[in-house]
């Protein structure tokens, strides 16, 4: 369009408004020389070519400021620029570094780490890739003819600061197969333009190098955790159609990222077991980002994870010995220790009651999120808790409690366990025992839901049919994919959902796979195999956080909106993905506690 008249450039925006084609932000981080924060202008038309919208980010260190930043973006892009001071990685400058950026280095360091927490997309390009690994336990060269000093000798180092035009591709680099990176070239070599002097020696823990140039140097990198994170040295900002398949995954990436912040906004998001009070004698700090928790306010804060089901897990006795909690002695009789659990939980949420509270029902639940209050919500890991007296279950829900798992790893008072500690593999009571029948009829009384995980398959079995309401395993997976008496058959998830009950699928690594590391991906497949045989009706997440919960991907609380994002790319519909992340659970909880009945105090 060729006009000076503004309203000839508006008209189409009018006529499109409401319904215009609304995009992601992507934040470029910018140079600064000067005293101007600047950008070549290759970066943010390719991010538009792309489809994203740019926005600029100056270099600030403020955390408030970029903490404010963060909430508007869906990626980051990390632009290219000068070098690092090697003194943010406690190493001594060389007298080969060059042109360090005092202004950029703090800021860049800090967005891309509160970034990553936040599971950003992120992009780094030449220098933003040394910001990757800098700011995520990297570690870089200072000076590349320094770092190969062999190939250096022996003139085999590629030259890495061209001489020529930036749009020119001076020398190929080879990409790793089954990378994310040879997914989006399609091959394994590609020519590459070149302007750096330091490099990445090594990507760390998080990253795995997904390209090489000839000569070694490492040219790409893309993250080991199942995030979409990549890292290159050369600039596809300069190379047109060959370099846009970068920012093409950026945007895609972004686009994916915005819809899961959109379903977390309207969605109820509920995690139906963690373990954190077990860390509650090393003092640790809820309201801090605290390293030895995997469930802290900050962690649910970047996940997005509205509330948290913490149980007061109760050890099972062994046949010799004293039972302990990390560090604390197992004096205190089950009931009492229980107790303390849920003291210390009420002591956080009073001291946090800004932006943390207790909740004991759904609508609890949807008043806290309404508020902006994260929730925890009160859970018993073994029914030993209840010390054999029905009285105690009352005492229980008067506390809050919303469900009881009724044993842990050995049979206790109430019915077996999975997992039996008689060498002959015999068990207590071939099901439930009578006071465990008696057990189950008061929770129901009360509006304490029962919960099955950890529970022999006899006991599983009599529960289901004893409950008059429907029952819930908190944290268990399918026994199909991976062969562990804790894990139910699809019999089992099959009884569970003609009875209205809910599976919720668990994070524990020996409960995904029976060897090697799991991912984020095989808790997914758990999941959708649960609801091929269930239905997406009566399935969740019950991470075991803290328990040993936390896999490759679904590590901590922290991220979860990853949880969601793998949702979305399995084009699962919103209400489905409503119902997977609380909706089942929460339509169990309330029915339970809907039927709760007042107990004639004869029969007490």
């Amino acid at each position: 369009m060729n006009s000076y008249d503004i309203e000839a450039w508006l008209d189409p925006i009018y006529k499109r408004f409401p319904e215009g084609d609304w995009r992601p932000v992507v934040g470029i981080t910018t140079n600064y020389a000067d005293g101007d924060a600047t950008l070549r202008e290759k970066y943010y038309k390719m991010v538009v070519r792309a489809g994203g919208v740019p926005m600029l980010i100056p270099p600030v260190s403020d955390a408030e400021v970029i903490l404010n930043t963060l909430e508007t973006l869906d990626a980051l892009l990390l632009t290219g620029g000068g070098d690092y001071d090697p003194r943010w990685a406690n190493e001594a400058p060389s007298s080969r570094v060059g042109t360090v950026n005092t202004e950029r280095d703090l800021p860049e360091l800090l967005i891309t780490r509160l970034t990553f927490n936040r599971q950003l997309p992120m992009l780094g390009i030449c220098r933003g890739m040394q910001t990757l690994a800098m700011a995520l336990g990297g570690r870089l060269a200072q000076d590349i003819e320094e770092a190969f000093p062999e190939a250096a000798q022996a003139g085999k180092l590629l030259r890495h600061s061209q001489e020529e035009a930036r749009e020119v591709a001076t020398h190929e680099v080879e990409i790793a197969h089954g990378s994310r990176l040879f997914s989006l070239f399609g091959k394994e070599n590609i020519r590459v333009n070149s302007f750096h002097h330091q490099a990445v020696l090594d990507g760390g823990a998080r990253f795995s190098v997904a390209a090489k140039a000839p000569d070694g140097v490492i040219e790409a990198m893309e993250s080991s955790e199942e995030k979409p994170i990549i890292g290159v040295q050369w600039h596809p900002e300069w190379l047109a159609d060959d370099g846009l398949p970068l920012f093409t995954w950026l945007v895609g990436e972004a686009q994916l990222f915005a819809d899961a912040k959109q379903i977390h906004r309207e969605t109820l998001t509920i995690d139906s077991h963690c373990d954190t009070p077990m860390f509650f004698p090393q003092d640790i700090n809820f309201a801090h980002r605290d390293h030895r928790i995997l469930v802290d306010l900050h962690k649910m804060a970047e996940g997005r994870l509205d509330a948290t089901t913490m149980v007061a897990y109760i050890p099972q006795p062994k046949p010799a010995g004293k039972t302990t909690v990390d560090n604390l002695d197992y004096r205190d009789k089950p009931k009492a220790y229980a107790d303390k659990i849920f003291d210390k939980i009420e002591q956080i949420a009073a001291e946090n009651h800004d932006f943390l509270a207790l909740a004991r029902t759904p609508d609890d639940l949807k008043a806290n999120k309404a508020k902006g209050r994260k929730s925890i919500v009160l859970g018993i890991e073994n029914g030993h808790a209840l010390e054999g007296r029905l009285e105690n279950v009352a005492h229980f829900a008067s506390r809050g409690v919303t469900y009881v798992t009724l044993c842990h790893n050995g049979d206790n008072a109430i019915c077996d366990s999975a997992r039996t500690f008689d060498p002959d593999g015999g068990h207590l009571w071939g099901g439930l025992s009578p006071f465990g029948r008696q057990a189950i009829a008061e929770m129901n009384r009360q509006g304490i839901m029962v919960d099955l995980s950890h529970a022999a398959e006899s006991s599983f079995y009599e529960a289901l049919e004893t409950s008059a309401t429907p029952i819930v395993c908190s944290h268990s997976s399918c026994r199909s994919l991976c062969n562990h008496p804790r894990n139910l058959t699809d019999q089992q998830m099959k009884a569970l959902a003609d009875r209205g009950g809910v599976m919720q699928i668990t994070l524990y690594n020996g409960f995904l796979v029976s060897q090697g590391k799991a991912t984020i991906n095989d808790a997914m497949a758990h999941l959708e195999h649960a609801i091929s045989i269930m239905g997406t009706d009566h399935v969740g997440l019950g991470t075991d956080f803290d328990g040993d919960g936390g896999i490759i991907g679904l590590a901590d609380a922290s991220e979860l909106i990853n949880f969601t994002r793998q949702l979305l790319l399995r084009r699962y519909s919103k209400e489905d993905i409503g119902k997977i992340w609380g909706g089942n659970w929460l339509r169990v909880m309330s029915l339970v506690q809907k039927s709760k009945t007042a107990r004639p105090e004869s029969s007490l």
